[in-house]
């Protein structure tokens, strides 16, 4: 057993989970009434304070303290021991997050990382606790949770934030509509009575934008394909920047009408890795592509945006034939370094 702290809070924790939604839930969509949250775009951290130090563990179970010392130093200063308290890691460059900084962390040389972290510090969005003085909170209401970690956020300074709450759907829908400017990937929904269970007890809607994009490729044959690989214009050449979500048959059907076989100087290889296409898949093995003529699509796609590429699979909506892959430009640009 932790020191004060029920064994059943050792680290690593599972952690409450989102199932996704298509649009905003109504007030009265979850246990208690629904509980509007900004969704942060950043790593998932939850944090056990004992007398000794502070451990740290993310949604996967794995110990990320040595990446983000600045958090740990911040939650061991500023919480009491005896304390699990949930969040996520985050990074600000000027007033956007950036997941791409943030990331950083993970693959820097131990040496390195000390100047990295003063140079690039990291925040702390708390928005559940899961022990308060050694008592498992777990089996209380989230509005009673709420409470008391607003009682131990009363004098916290940064890197440590409390992420704000509230249950007036109208607030809520202007933070879905404005908040994606900053970075905010869209809405997280708890109920106000529910308590912290390991499953996908939440609900989350991210807000998506239309883009016309450029297939290259496709995965599967060129007559029933599965999946496109999509790209953008970026320093004078053609970049995979993501994949979609599985196509249904009868979408992988008529996008075939559209595609045609490759003509000379395609920009892209016939084989990638699987990490180019989705850099979090433990599957770092070869992926066959079926290069295609460049072809303009339509994709719905959420606002985390790598600075190189879709960090999210994106959906077709549609092709574009009478557009040239030629016009099209990256929305993107502002953000590129």
């Amino acid at each position: 057993m932790v020191e004060g702290v029920p064994l059943a809070l050792h680290p690593p924790v599972e952690l409450a989970l989102a199932k996704a939604v298509e649009s905003i839930p109504g007030v009265d969509a979850l246990p208690g009434g629904s509980v509007y949250e900004m969704k942060w775009d950043g790593f998932r951290m939850a944090c056990l304070v004992e007398p000794d130090g502070v451990s740290s563990w993310s949604r996967q179970g794995k110990n990320i303290g040595r990446y983000f010392p600045d958090l740990v130093q911040a939650v061991a200063d500023q919480v009491p021991p005896g304390c699990v308290v949930d969040g996520e890691a985050v990074l600000w460059s000027g007033d956007r997050l950036d997941f791409e900084a943030l990331q950083q962390r993970m693959v820097t040389a131990r040496a390195a990382l000390p100047a990295l972290v003063r140079e690039r510090p990291a925040s702390f969005v708390a928005f559940d606790v899961l022990a308060v003085a050694g008592h498992d909170t777990r089996s209380l209401p989230f509005m009673e949770r709420r409470a008391l970690l607003e009682e131990l956020a009363r004098a916290w300074t940064p890197p440590l934030q409390l992420s704000p709450v509230t249950r007036d759907r109208t607030v809520a829908e202007t933070w879905f509509e404005e908040m994606p400017a900053t970075g905010v990937e869209g809405l997280i929904v708890k109920g106000a009575g529910q308590t912290y269970d390991p499953q996908r007890i939440w609900l989350k809607v991210k807000n998506r934008s239309s883009i016309d994009v450029v297939c290259g490729a496709v995965v599967g044959p060129i007559t029933q394909p599965r999946a496109v690989v999509v790209g953008l214009p970026m320093q004078g050449r053609l970049r995979i920047v993501g994949r979609s979500a599985p196509l249904s048959a009868r979408i992988g059907r008529d996008l075939a009408r559209h595609l045609s076989p490759p003509q000379e100087g395609h920009p892209w290889p016939e084989e990638i890795s699987e990490r180019v296409l989705d850099r979090f898949t433990g599957n770092s093995g070869p992926l066959r592509l079926t290069l295609v003529e460049p072809l303009v699509v339509e994709v719905s796609a959420d606002v985390a945006w790598s600075g190189r590429a879709f960090r999210h699979s994106v959906r077709l909506l549609r092709a574009r034939p009478e557009l040239a892959p030629d016009d099209i430009s990256s929305p993107f640009d502002s953000q590129q370094q």
